[in-house]
């Protein structure tokens, strides 16, 4: 047993490897949200969705859900997440922001088109994606689809419901650029405020407005038990005046 020292040392040696791996590999959030003090995930019993429930065109589906959600007291069922990439580098960054209109078009967002993460990554991408959770409901949609501005015209409709600090600090932030401290923005607010001092009618600014995701593909998801949910996705039919296919997808 002259080795024995030797294999006592490499034992010892490996224990306080393997618990070192352990403790990198330790986790600092693992399985949240579970029910009843166990990890398992909270069950989507609130619903279901059928074929047979869907209007033909996803805008008018689209409006009957946001109609219920509104109904059933949903907060603030017009927040959503706006996706948007770069391209070449294809680097994704996404923010919540607040769906302000739908039309025949899709779906239009406000928002700074100057300075903004966003606006250099629909300069470069006109693609984005915009993603509804209405938790209260279980229910979850997804737009994806080409964008495009809105006029100064039109953006100066929805500009002009916005209360006048709005409007101002509107004018005053350029969004995304780096401050060297909370008085360099008020100083700017203080700024623009003597700029428009006895204006009432503020004019929208030219890189600040309306940005329109016209859908190409829209998703309706149901949670269901199990994660087995109901997602029915509509495409838009090319070289089809409106023309839209509705397919039932996997969970």
């Amino acid at each position: 047993m002259r080795n024995a020292p030797r294999i006592a040392q490499q034992l010892s040696r490996s224990i306080a490897t393997g618990t070192q791996i352990r403790s990198m590999t330790t986790k600092a959030i693992f399985a949240p949200g579970g029910t009843n003090d166990t990890p398992q995930a909270q069950q989507y019993t609130k619903g279901a969705l059928e074929r047979s429930q869907l209007s033909p065109d996803p805008l008018a589906q689209f409006k009957t859900w946001f109609d219920h959600a509104n109904a059933e007291k949903v907060h603030q069922p017009e927040t959503v997440t706006l996706s948007t990439a770069s391209l070449p580098s294809g680097k994704v960054s996404a923010r919540m922001v607040y769906l302000k209109e739908l039309d025949e078009k899709g779906f239009v967002i406000y928002s700074n088109w100057g300075t903004s993460r966003k606006a250099a990554d629909v300069a470069s991408n006109p693609n984005a994606s915009l993603t509804f959770w209405w938790h209260e409901l279980e229910r979850q949609v997804r737009v994806e689809g080409p964008c495009e501005r809105l006029t100064s015209a039109e953006s100066q409709t929805y500009y002009d419901t916005r209360i006048r600090g709005s409007r101002l600090g509107a004018w005053a932030s350029q969004q995304s650029k780096v401050l060297s401290g909370r008085e360099e923005l008020e100083g700017q607010v203080k700024a623009v405020e003597e700029q428009f001092e006895g204006t009432e009618k503020l004019p929208v600014p030219e890189f600040w407005g309306g940005l329109r995701v016209k859908p190409e593909m829209v998703e309706f998801w149901q949670g269901r038990e199990s994660r087995l949910h109901d997602r029915f996705r509509y495409l838009r039919v090319e070289g089809s005046e409106g023309g839209w296919k509705v397919e039932r997808l996997s969970p």
